[in-house]
């Protein structure tokens, strides 16, 4: 059956949005690029776009893309990277490269790993992973050598424990684990003397270490989420009176007394009350 003639010409009904979008910011040298919700599935769809390397803030959110190319490196003045809510399933190891890189923003994707030595980021503020599969056995080895990190933000994903090496984000001034399947917090985070944010709501966790009674989360720029877990009832009281109250007791010898008793019996862990399997994230 003759089919007529097939076109070489490449489709670009998908590229012509983006496509208008980098034309006129090329025009003006705009630095700020703006390609969110543009039905943008692959970076081939998006010609010319990594040789634009005066770009200090580029947004992709909203798009369907899969994977991000090594040669994203070649944006070496790019200070804001904003790729949420897309498919992103891996990401190369030249993106901790970046030299300007502060903000990169990956929520909403599909990452069930981070690529080798991604802890390697010179410059990098705030880093966001929030909706993802990550755990803390898919972490690579440098994950927390990342000494200009002020905020983390972690929520929704699979960690059950938070690995001891926290402790060396030392700039670290939020940390956000909401929604995950934390069983335990490691003493660890006593250390992190700026951290003024501690979200941990909807986890399961029944007991604090005493030295989180180290973090200033008393004053009027604090905030302490811990909602949604089963805590044992002398904490559960201290909460309900205030955080305040809670700090305090958790700095207390009766509280010492209390938590070595209970990390000695070990009562069962309270079961997950959420479904990972359904998360969106999940779908490959």
């Amino acid at each position: 059956m003759d089919q007529g003639p097939v076109s070489c010409i490449p489709n670009t009904s998908k590229m012509s949005k983006a496509k208008k979008v980098l034309d006129e910011s090329r025009e003006i040298q705009n630095p700020e690029l703006d390609l969110a919700d543009k039905a943008i599935s692959s970076f081939e769809e998006t010609p010319g776009l990594l040789n634009m390397t005066y770009i200090t803030r580029l947004t992709l959110s909203h798009n369907k893309i899969k994977s991000v190319p090594p040669a994203i490196a070649h944006l070496t003045n790019l200070e804001i990277l904003n790729l949420t809510n897309n498919h992103v399933e891996e990401l190369p190891l030249s993106l901790s490269s970046m030299p300007k890189l502060r903000i990169l923003n990956l929520s909403i994707n599909r990452l069930y790993e981070l690529p080798r030595g991604f802890g390697a980021f010179p410059v990098l503020e705030v880093l966001d992973l929030t909706y993802n599969n990550l755990n803390e056995e898919t972490l690579p080895g440098n994950f927390f050598m990342m000494e200009t990190l002020r905020a983390l933000y972690l929520g929704d994903n699979e960690f059950k424990h938070l690995p001891p090496e926290i402790k060396n984000l030392k700039n670290l001034q939020i940390l956000a684990l909401r929604e995950n399947d934390l069983v335990a917090l490691p003493k660890e985070l006593g250390e992190l003397s700026r951290l003024r944010e501690l979200h941990v709501q909807g986890n399961r966790l029944t007991i604090l270490p005493p030295e989180i009674g180290n973090l200033d989360m008393t004053s009027n720029k604090s905030v302490f989420k811990f909602e949604g877990n089963e805590w044992v009832p002398p904490i559960a009281d201290q909460l309900q009176l205030g955080v305040g109250h809670l700090m305090e007791y958790l700095r207390s010898e009766t509280y010492r007394i209390l938590h070595n008793r209970y990390q000695t019996n070990k009562p069962p862990t309270p079961p997950s009350c959420i479904d990972k399997a359904k998360k969106v994230s999940r779908i490959r």
